[in-house]
This record gives C-alpha cells, structure tokens and sequence, in this order.
C-alpha cells in the first residue's frame, strides 16, 4: 500500500468531505448555530466553492469557499460556513465578507425596477482550536451612504462541546474534529499510560455510540465508516509526532478495540451472570469478565504502551486488587514469561 499524498489543508478537506458524503450531518449544526428546526428530510444544495475577485489592478483572484449550500425545506435559506484550523481572530471577518458578498451577487441578488437586492447568507465559522478569548460571535458592519447595517457571525468552538453534549445534539459532523480538545495535552498524554488509557476510552466510546447509531438506523452504515475514517485523518495529521497517541487511537478508529477498562468488562461479565438467572451463571460471569479484563489490559501495557513486566505487575496488583503470585501467573498466562 502507497502512502496517502500529504494534503496542505487536511482539516478543509475532511470539513468538505463530510459535506459532500454526508451531508445531512450538518443539519443539527446548523440548527445548534441558527436555531433552525431541521429535521433532516430536507434538500441540500451545494454551490461552487470557487470566487474570483477582481482586484484595482484588474486582475482575479481566486478564493475557495469551504461551503455554499442552500437547505430547502418550509422555506429556502442560503448558508456559508468556513472551517478555520486556527483561533479565529478579527482579520478573518475581511475574508468571510468578501467571501458572503461574492456569494450574494453570483447567487442572491435581483434586480427589480431601479434597484439591486442582494441577500447575505447565514455565515457561521468552525473553529478547530480556540482561546478564551475566542468570541461566541463576530460582527461584519457595513456603513453606506444611506445608513448602516451589520449581521452577525457566530463561532462554533469544537472544544467547548463534550462527547455527552455531541450526541445529546447530534453533532455528529464535528466528531472528526474533537481531538483537538486535547491537542495541548498531546506531550503529558504520550508520557502516561493512564493519560493514554483515559483517551482510548473517550475514542472507544465514541465508536461504540455510533456503531449503536448505525444498528439502530439512525445513522447510515457508510457516513459511520465515513466519520470514522476523517477522524483518523485528522489524527494522524494533528498527533503525527506522537506514536502511542496515534497507535492508541487509531487503532480504535479502525476498529482494532482493547477491551481493557476493568470495571466496565467486570460490569458486564456480571451483566451476563445475571442475565442467566442464577447466582451461579452470575458467579461464572463475573469470573469471565473479569479474567478477560485483565488479559486485555496486559496485552494493552505490552503491546501498545511497551511497559515491561514488573511496571505491568504493578499497575494490575493496584488496578484489579490481585496478589503478587495472582499477577505474575496472569502475566505468565497472557505474555507466555515469567518476571525474574
């Protein structure tokens, strides 16, 4: 397999590609931002993303737009949302109007009598990294010799939504995207283990939640393999310099899950139990589960984080409450060694 050709914009190429595979997923984003009550039933239509300027030189300039669509539902409304990879800051307002005034006059204008109407669209901005000085909201004002008028430009921050509140909202299109949160943890996650445990959770829940949307129907089969895999690509480009974040996580994005939180396998070597009806399926559950537990977490310490036997001795005594003979014998059994 050739290595995939390293794309200068990979956060605006994952934004567009979920937008064009997947794009009913924007509709709870647009309703988050604007209030909108899209039920997901309604059209979408894309418009190019390519704008040429024409500058005092007489030259043109081309832009990309990240998206111009329109949702057609009860009523028809144009939208414009840019993907910004950086904290957004004022200088960005320059780009998006001109960006929503190009749009308006190549899609949005009429004239009618002795007068041009031109409509904005509803503009919006994802912010991939954000400060705590990143506004809810930006502003664009235009003074005309006849009066003045502004519109609003709201920002939605990735990193002020938990995974709770992504699936609570079905905010699915910015999962890709949530790594980010932990980008300025990224040093203190690779030097861990428990840090790197904690993030494989947070991902294997992830994935667990949407699989679970795809059996039920709530979601399709192709946009969960779709989320899955942008959201590797951004990992990879984000986490590039650190192996075991990358191993870690990738690995549950292609479906590779370690089993390895020992209280939620014990919980459902239980849950077996006592689905059986009787203390002793539910003795022999609790045994299964938590046997595999443990196994799984010792493959994890060896496999992904390289800890050596006696670091893994450790942490399973502390972590599953096991004597020093109940630890070594597990090892021995899952490693095929023997601690010195």
């Amino acid at each position: 397999m050739t290595d995939q050709k390293i794309s200068p914009t990979p956060y605006d190429d994952v934004f567009r590609t979920l937008l064009n595979d997947c794009s009913k997923l924007i509709l709870p984003v647009i309703n988050e931002v604007f209030g909108e009550e899209y039920t997901g039933n309604e059209t979408i239509t894309f418009f190019q993303n390519e704008h040429f300027l024409n500058s005092q030189d007489g030259t043109a300039e081309k832009r990309i737009t990240d998206s111009s669509f329109t949702v057609i539902g009860k009523t028809i409304k144009r939208y414009h949302l840019e993907c910004e990879s950086t904290a957004p800051g004022a200088n960005i307002l320059i780009r998006i109007f001109e960006y929503d005034a190009q749009i308006a006059l190549d899609q949005n204008s009429e004239i009618i009598d002795n007068k041009i109407i031109v409509s904005f669209p509803h503009t919006a901005i994802l912010a991939l990294r954000s400060t705590s000085g990143t506004p809810d909201s930006m502003k664009v004002t235009i003074q005309t010799p006849g009066e003045e008028t502004s519109y609003d430009v709201p920002v939605i921050k990735v990193k002020s939504y938990t995974i709770e509140e992504i699936f609570e909202k079905n905010l699915l299109f910015i999962i890709p995207f949530y790594i980010f949160t932990y980008e300025n943890k990224f040093e203190k996650i690779e030097g861990d283990a428990d840090r790197l445990i904690r993030l494989r959770e947070t991902y294997s829940d992830i994935k667990k939640r949407l699989d679970q949307m795809a059996e039920t129907g709530e979601i399709d089969e192709f946009c969960r393999k779709t989320i899955m895999d942008m959201s590797e690509r951004v990992l990879k480009n984000l986490a590039k310099r650190y192996k075991k974040i990358l191993k870690g996580v990738g690995n549950v994005m292609r479906g590779q899950v370690l089993d390895y939180e020992a209280k939620r396998i014990r919980n459902e070597g239980i849950s077996i139990g006592r689905n059986e009806g009787i203390n002793i399926g539910r003795d022999e559950g609790i045994s299964i589960g938590r046997n595999q537990g443990i196994k799984e977490f010792i493959k994890m310490c060896s496999d992904d984080l390289k800890m050596s036997p006696s670091e893994i001795e450790k942490k399973i005594m502390r972590g599953f409450q096991l004597t020093k003979d109940e630890a070594e014998k597990y090892i021995t059994e899952t490693l095929g060694i023997g601690l010195v």
